[in-house]
């Protein structure tokens, strides 16, 4: 497919930009330099396919995209608006055959997109500069298919994209292990040579220092006291502790020493890759990070630009002409269904519903420890405080923080919410409960994690055979017996290996293996 070139917009949608950016601007929304550039249909699905960045490498599963979205199209099923990537300049894609009322409406969102992208703290990590980062792991993808071949690539590919998700979102955020160039104290508790209250614990300072492995803490104190501060029988009962727990972790020789979440991270570290699959896995790896804020952040994001591009519409942008065509445009986007959860509709009216709580003052003990709900349905404190608070909560939240902070038992009554299940017997979907405390248990539910599983390497050298073993946090809903399979089969093509990983199944324990052959449960 041929790639487009940038092509400036026609001078009445120039002038739509302007309009649009400078109304955004007095709202006090901060973003880059945004681009736009007008697509047909073909174009904007081609675009969509590769995720917005259509120089990335080259694989099969952007061109089945590409045909279910131009299907899809040609069906009447569905229509892509608009397309706006997180790069610094913001590139945003217009669709030609929509009419300057939808384009008002889509210049309007784009820029609600593109402050939330500059200024929430989940996209604080993200490359800005990864249209080029993408056009680079497409060359170096190109390269290695032109030198190995494409099937060979190919295939590789395919391992690593079943793959992708095993990544752990909150690292760049979270320390979770001490950096590797901070060097560690053995022991916090050890005494200074150059204390003056040393006196007469030279010999145990000069034991403890001087073999670089770990010994039993000695408190600081007068060398008349250090018997009794520091008891020879206890001394040397942590010191055979720590020798036993020294050479039954010898004897295990497993690592990780704890539990890693990066499943892309230990396969590079450690799997017996070639150079260019070392490569490829890593390309994979960076790309996975990329979109992993915009995962996290679904509702938040949309419920904002909708909240951004209905303000601006509603108080500068509709004319008499324009009224029914955005009113139609508009609620089609916000349409729910009683078996699908509208992420522009929830985000929306959440963030309605945030303003109007801190413009009226309902929040803080006061409004939570009021009983009467005639007091409740006329609180008001006219504290004005509705505006600042989205913009802090635009700034620090992400979807299931925006969900576990600021969803109420009202705002579920008032916008009719429930929570469903399958009922085997009638095969059907029926309301299973409209309480509270389980509508918002199964929102965070589906919202955790991308409603994936936590996979964890728990050991790179399982039965010390060179064996991956890895553990599924378990937490109510069981792993799909047929993915499970398939992505261990591909998670032993690069670990060369058996690869294990313990679940549960049925209610009870098991290990599912696969040792490049067969499958094992046990």
């Amino acid at each position: 497919m041929a790639i487009s070139t940038y092509r400036p917009l026609p001078s009445e949608l120039a002038d739509i930009q302007a309009e649009m950016e400078g109304h955004a601007a007095d709202y006090g929304l901060d973003f880059y330099r945004t681009i736009f550039e007008m697509l047909d249909y073909e174009e904007l699905s081609m675009f969509a396919a590769y995720g917005g960045f259509p120089t990335r490498y080259p694989h099969w599963r952007f061109g089945a995209q590409y045909d279910e979205l131009m299907k899809g199209y040609s069906y009447g099923l569905q229509k892509i608006y608009e397309m706006v990537i997180n790069t610094d300049p913001c590139y945003a894609y217009l669709l030609s055959c929509n009419s300057l009322t939808d384009q008002k409406l889509v210049i309007a969102h784009v820029y609600g997109h593109c402050d939330f992208f500059k200024n929430n703290a989940w996209f604080s990590h993200t490359n800005r500069k990864m249209l080029d980062q993408m056009a680079n792991h497409g060359a170096r993808a190109r390269r290695y298919i032109d030198r190995i071949g494409h099937e060979k690539v190919e295939e590789f590919i395919d391992a690593c994209l079943s793959l992708e998700d095993l990544i752990d979102m909150y690292s760049p955020h979270i320390q979770r292990t001490p950096s590797r160039n901070k060097t560690l104290m053995p022991n916090e508790l050890k005494p200074r040579r150059d204390d003056k209250h040393l006196e007469g614990t030279t010999d145990e300072i000069e034991e403890e220092e001087g073999d670089g492995e770990q010994h039993a803490a000695r408190f600081a104190t007068k060398g008349y006291l250090d018997p009794f501060v520091n008891p020879r029988t206890a001394i040397d009962a942590e010191e055979e502790e720590i020798k036993k727990r020294a050479e039954e972790s010898r004897a295990r020789r497993s690592f990780p020493e704890e539990p890693q979440r990066d499943v892309l991270l230990f396969l590079l570290e450690h799997a017996p890759l070639q150079p260019w699959q070392h490569d490829i896995l890593s390309i994979i790896r960076d790309e996975a990070y990329y979109f992993a804020p915009q995962g996290q952040t679904k509702i938040m994001n949309e419920g904002w630009a909708s909240f951004w591009h209905s303000t601006i519409m509603t108080h500068h942008g509709v004319t008499d002409a324009d009224f029914i065509d955005y009113a139609d445009h508009h609620s089609g986007t916000m349409a729910t269904s009683r078996n699908r959860l509208n992420p522009y509709k929830l985000g929306i009216e959440l963030l309605r519903d945030i303003e109007d709580r801190w413009n009226k003052g309902k929040f803080g003990p006061e409004w939570e420890n009021c009983d009467d709900m005639e007091t409740k349905m006329k609180w008001d404190r006219q504290l004005g405080l509705g505006r600042e608070k989205i913009f802090e909560v635009r700034r620090v939240h992400n979807d299931v923080t925006f969900i576990d902070n600021f969803l109420t038992p009202e705002f579920c009554i008032q916008q009719n919410l429930f929570q469903y299940r399958f009922n085997e017997e009638n095969d059907y979907y029926e309301i299973a409960s409209r309480e509270f405390a389980a509508i918002k248990r199964q929102l965070l539910d589906n919202l955790t994690n991308h409603g994936r599983p936590f996979i964890y390497v728990q050991d790179g050298n399982y039965k010390n055979r060179g064996e991956l073993y890895l553990a599924h946090r378990y937490q109510g809903i069981e792993l799909k017996q047929d993915y499970a399979q398939d992505t261990l089969v591909n998670l032993q093509k690069l670990w060369r290996r058996p690869v294990h990983i313990e679940t549960i199944v049925d209610d009870k324990p098991r290990v599912l293996s696969f040792d490049g052959h067969t499958h094992e449960s046990k």
